[in-house]
């Protein structure tokens, strides 16, 4: 059974938000959830790209966690962040 709390592959990808966020490369972040996420697959991030920050940058920095994913947050169900960042392409249990 997998354990909730501290999950390596998450926390690398929050202490990379932390830092764009204290870098002003965006300007709001969150991970709805956190609490009872077991993997990195699972997690479901929501980001708002500063002002004049390139956002294809972001995306090339997030390339170095697997199956990254990222669209428009169009649905606003989870966030009401523009951007919508995973890490699972397709469906994994």
């Amino acid at each position: 059974m997998e354990t909730t709390g501290y999950i390596p592959e998450i926390e690398a990808v929050k202490t990379q938000l932390r830092e764009w966020k204290k870098n002003n490369r965006i300007s709001e972040w969150e991970l709805p959830y956190e609490e009872i996420l077991t993997r990195l697959t699972a997690a479901i991030f929501f980001v708002t790209p500063a002002a004049g920050t390139d956002i294809g940058e972001l995306w090339a920095a997030l390339e170095i966690h697997d199956g990254l994913q990222y669209r428009p947050n169009d649905e606003k169900k989870l966030s009401g962040l523009p951007w919508r960042v995973e890490f699972n392409k397709g469906f994994e249990l």
